[in-house]
């Protein structure tokens, strides 16, 4: 039975107003540790994406 893994991005709105995204995959755990961040430092809208390997959200 193979593993299937399964890739993380974020979204959110920055401090100023503007849309960003993350450039690197995350795993759940790690995604979810990196919206918290996010948060504490002001950011809005934060959004844990589901990504494919060598995927980038759109911001």
């Amino acid at each position: 039975m193979p593993i299937t893994m399964q890739n993380y991005a974020l979204t959110w709105t920055d401090t100023t107003g503007k849309a960003r995204a993350s450039s690197v995959a995350y795993d759940k755990g790690s995604a979810t540790s990196r919206k918290t961040e996010l948060e504490a430092d002001g950011n809005t809208d934060v959004t844990i994406v589901p990504i494919r390997p060598g995927e980038l959200p759109q911001p």
